[in-house]
């Protein structure tokens, strides 16, 4: 198997992607950030002393995925047509729910995007809640399903199987 993001010299390098058509790119990825019951009922009262934690999570996370780029050394700068972050209160985890879908039309996939939306969406959760719950975790960041390009569609799991 030979990595796209390394040189014959095993050099870090960015992969050209200039000769590729363009697509229509689609990613979703998902997220937990699991906490007390107490701290996801304070949250859900709107209690947080920072202010609306979904609210300001969600706009961490679009803001994130029209900065990957910046974020990820080798990653392209992308024109993306849609970022859509969800957050769900789920007392099952007990936590947040994060999903993430971004959308192209390119030559390079938004898998990355996607992650890193749901990523700093629950960094932000973290932050908003941390004077209550130290112990909350960041878990189960992962890519859900991508569309489009060379590679073709990838799902890695359908939405009954999500937590």
């Amino acid at each position: 198997m030979t990595l796209s993001h390394l040189d014959e010299q095993g050099n870090a390098r960015m992969v050209d992607v200039g000769g590729k058509p363009d697509t229509e790119r689609v990613a979703v990825a998902a997220g937990e950030v699991l906490m007390r019951p107490e701290t996801l009922a304070l949250i859900r009262a709107g209690q947080i002393k920072k202010g609306d934690v979904l609210t300001v999570a969600q706009l961490a996370g679009i803001l994130a995925a029209k900065r990957t780029a910046e974020l990820i050394p080798l990653c392209h700068p992308l024109a993306l047509t849609q970022v859509e972050v969800r957050c769900e209160l789920r007392a099952d985890l007990p936590g947040v729910a994060i999903r993430a879908t971004v959308r192209t039309h390119g030559k390079t996939g938004v898998e990355m995007e996607a992650l890193t939306a749901v990523s700093v969406a629950g960094l932000t959760v973290y932050d908003m809640a941390k004077a209550v719950e130290k112990t909350m975790r960041l878990t189960n960041v992962r890519l859900v399903e991508k569309h489009g390009g060379q590679s073709g569609d990838v799902v890695n799991e359908t939405p009954e199987a999500q937590p």
